[in-house]
């Protein structure tokens, strides 16, 4: 029990019903008390950070906000102090709770035009130096995000953690159906498993084309990372009547150029890249959040969640990690 005085904040133990006396602070910088007749102590009535965390809030959110503007968790460390476990901890809970909140937010969304597209990374190795040893080991190598995002209102409809195949691909198109209400018309790459995906998920309910681009042969000297020539870019329309004019994939494109730029595990060429499959998924669900809740659009001047109905103003970090 605490009594506010306009001297100071003082403590009453509830066993001796006396006045406590101040003993020092607790590791979270928050005062303490003892009691002076049966010794027991007592802190300061507070809410940890994420519900488990003792770090104050204001440094958690200082943290959150260096790894969403790209930098990595050694990096982080340095800026604010807190150790890289923490900081690890920290993604992984604030990961998960942007994820439920996608989740449950983004359902039964109206759409019209809907993007989707996959983005490379790995985790631990790349997948062709997984070898014998880590052969069957899933949470190392190659790892794919899909995305899809809505083209008008630039909201991040769905994503999906895993490998490029069949199951992956499904799992993806199957959280799609979620998030989305009516008919509308889907562009996708060229990726072969997508049309049974859709196919098996949607049927006939929407308008589906592929824009499958051809890249030319490298020139001579080319880098190895230096991407080849589209030489040319074939339309083919999958389900329902597609618009050919809104057959368009340069929007997710485009996220995927944000994504490699404010989420550090994507960075292209560096060591940063995630060690454990849990810290890619809590790093991408974590970017999402705040992309459509946080983050306010230059072409929109609002976020995409407010473009799309879900909310009706931008979001703090503080607010999107207590959600």
């Amino acid at each position: 029990m605490i009594s506010q005085t306009k001297a100071d904040k003082t403590m009453t133990c509830e066993m001796c019903n006396v006045d406590c006396q101040r003993f020092g602070k607790h590791r979270n910088g928050l005062r303490r008390f003892r009691c002076p007749q049966c010794k027991r102590t007592f802190t300061e009535s507070h809410t940890r950070t994420l519900g488990t965390m003792y770090v104050p809030q204001e440094k958690a959110i200082l943290a959150t906000r260096l790894l969403l503007e790209g930098n990595s968790i050694r990096s982080t460390e340095r800026c604010t102090g807190i150790d890289r476990g923490t900081i690890e901890r920290l993604l992984i809970l604030a990961g998960e709770r942007c994820e439920k909140l996608l989740a449950d937010t983004i359902t039964k969304v109206h759409v019209r035009d809907v993007e989707a597209d996959e983005i490379w990374g790995y985790v631990g190795m790349k997948e062709k130096a997984k070898g014998s040893i880590y052969e069957n080991v899933d949470a190392l190598g190659d790892a794919y995000t899909y995305v899809a995002m809505e083209a008008n209102s630039k909201l991040i409809l769905a994503w999906h953690l895993g490998k490029r195949n069949k199951p992956d691909t499904l799992a993806f198109i199957t959280k799609l159906r979620r998030a989305t209400e009516g008919t509308f018309q889907l562009t996708t790459d060229g990726w072969p498993a997508y049309p049974d995906a859709v196919e098996r998920v949607f049927g006939s309910d929407i308008h589906y084309a592929q824009l499958i681009k051809v890249y030319g042969a490298s020139r001579d000297g080319e880098q190895r990372y230096s991407p080849a020539e589209v030489v040319d870019v074939e339309v083919v329309p999958r389900a329902g009547m597609p618009d050919f004019n809104r057959i368009c994939t340069s929007h997710i494109e485009r996220q995927n150029l944000t994504m490699r730029m404010q989420i550090r595990r994507l960075t292209r060429l560096t060591n940063a890249f995630s060690k454990k499959w849990e810290n890619l998924r809590a790093a991408i669900a974590l970017h999402f959040a705040y992309y459509n809740f946080c983050r306010v659009h230059s072409s929109l001047r609002v976020t995409p969640a407010m473009e799309a109905g879900l909310t009706d103003h931008v979001w703090e970090l503080k607010e999107l990690l207590a959600a």
